[in-house]
């Protein structure tokens, strides 16, 4: 009855939305900025922020997501003779601080779509929601970040503890997605910001699906560290009239050229693909490699161990390339991502909608292999044999690390369960590396090689580093906030302290 009573609520409110608006105004006449304030005037505020809230520029994509959430989620290795990187967990400073800094790219954007918006309507919503998937990969790496103390022209202010920043985003994502809901159902086939959208051509019903994507997202997140509010926010998200990501045509992903990943791989040579991700490839038979990356020079697939020693930068460039062009669009999410959150949810015991655990699951690989136009799903789907292979990087072997099997077995311990789901979900995710490197810190999953080499001075770090430290700069330039926010951390500012919502024990 909750469920219908929300839906009822949304037609009631489209269907007044159309007879108020039809009735005071011309159709033609919900472009203008009397109805979307700030419509013209803010246009081009949006191809900024679009921009940064998933590193798009080749430059930014390698340092703040490559070296980062690549490297940690394990699908990428650094393929260059640096000594200090974030895989040894001695990352220079000028690195640390650069995803910290595209805050000063981001926040003057948004500023001015608030003040120009006067802070509401579904031009302010749509730059709400960006701001939320901003936000949301900047506190999953450092922890405490500016949020909501951002209330004029200056992003030098107070942190918010991570606990806050997620209730935040919660709050934010809820109202814009009620308020784009009335607007996508009463006119949905306006496109008011169509020359300013790279990602949807300004349609709100699917901005409304990636927002309610997004939020059961961040409701999987911490749900080892508030299960009650996780359960709550994951089924509004299934549950609304819009609902979320079903198909590949949802995906969300950016326009930009060059790709950051063809550019860091291909042209700079600067990554390879990640020996984790190649073992249990290889393992599985999986035949998505030849859509995710190459062969070497004797036509195998081979990946590149993290946080080893390169020697030389000649003498890892014979290994597997991540596999993209230079015209491909960078991904944000994908309906598989959200297919594996509903069998998550739905192993918790959630209301996600029609389904079972083992269907959702199913139904999320078979989104994988179409997205990457990729045969032989029901045989991948129906192998209770296979498992990952061994580590055949030549300069760093090591035996296999997981012995988890592909079909879903609905007898296996819900441990065992959850394994499998987010072993798969890894390998579906390629390449939203940051997701990767937060599904295992807050599960454990997939098991990932050990590190052959730590220079930093935390003798605990053995597998990836629970977040980075936070921007040194801020140190110098913003003292009393930064030591506000080393005490809302809870530990020290280093690789090593856990964020908020990494709680899962016995991990």
């Amino acid at each position: 009855m909750k469920q219908y009573s929300k839906y009822t609520k949304y037609v009631v409110m489209s269907l007044f939305a159309t007879f108020f608006l039809s009735s005071c105004m011309d159709y033609e006449d919900i472009n203008t900025p009397e109805y979307l304030p700030g419509k013209l005037s803010t246009g081009a505020y949006f191809g900024q922020m679009l921009n940064s809230v998933y590193p798009a520029q080749e430059n930014a994509y390698q340092i703040d997501q490559n070296f980062i959430g690549d490297v940690y989620g394990r699908y990428m290795s650094i393929s260059n003779k640096w000594d200090n990187h974030f895989a040894t967990f001695n990352a220079v400073e000028d690195w640390v601080g650069s995803p910290f800094r595209t805050l000063s790219s981001f926040y003057p954007a948004w500023i001015e779509v608030r003040n120009k918006t006067n802070g509401e309507g579904v031009i302010f919503a749509w730059a709400q929601i960006l701001r939320v998937a901003k936000m949301q990969r900047l506190t999953d790496i450092y922890g405490p970040i500016p949020y909501s103390q951002i209330k004029g022209n200056s992003i030098t202010v107070a942190y918010d503890s991570q606990e806050e920043v997620y209730n935040h985003f919660f709050e934010d994502l809820d109202k814009a997605i009620d308020e784009l809901t009335v607007y996508a159902l009463a006119f949905p086939n306006d496109r008011p910001m169509a020359d300013f959208d790279k990602v949807y051509g300004s349609d709100f019903k699917q901005w409304v699906k990636f927002a309610n994507s997004l939020k059961l997202r961040l409701a999987m997140r911490i749900v080892y560290a508030n299960p009650t509010l996780a359960k709550q926010k994951a089924e509004e998200a299934v549950s609304h009239p819009i609902g979320v990501f079903a198909t590949n045509s949802d995906n969300a992903s950016l326009i930009y050229k060059p790709n950051g990943i063809y550019q860091v791989a291909t042209n700079w040579g600067d990554t390879r693909t990640c020996a984790d991700l190649v073992s249990y490839m290889n393992g599985y038979n999986d035949p998505r490699r030849a859509a995710y990356f190459g062969t070497n020079s004797t036509g195998n697939y081979v990946g590149l161990r993290s946080g080893v020693n390169v020697t030389s930068k000649a003498s890892v460039q014979d290994y597997s390339i991540p596999k993209f062009a230079e015209a491909d669009e960078t991904l944000w999410m994908n309906a598989a991502e959200v297919a594996f959150l509903k069998a998550e949810g739905a192993l918790r015991g959630w209301n996600m909608g029609a389904g079972t655990v083992e269907s959702l699951y199913n139904d999320a690989i078979k989104l994988s292999f179409e997205e990457h136009a990729t045969t032989g799903v029901d045989a991948y789907l129906a192998n209770s044999a296979d498992k990952p292979a061994a580590c055949n990087d030549p300069l760093h072997a090591s035996p296999a690390i997981s012995t988890i099997t592909i079909k879903w077995d609905n007898s296996a311990t819900e441990e065992v369960k959850l394994e499998r789901l987010i072993t798969q979900k890894w390998i579906a995710m390629w390449p939203l590396g940051t997701e990767a490197w937060c599904d295992y810190r807050r599960t454990g999953y997939p098991r990932f090689f050990p590190v052959e080499v730590n220079r930093s001075t935390e003798a605990s770090l053995t597998t990836v580093a629970a977040r980075i430290p936070f921007e040194p700069k801020e140190k110098i330039n913003n003292a009393a906030n930064y030591a506000g926010a080393v005490s809302l951390l809870g530990g020290a500012d280093v690789y090593g302290t856990k964020l908020w919502w990494d709680k899962k024990p016995n991990k």
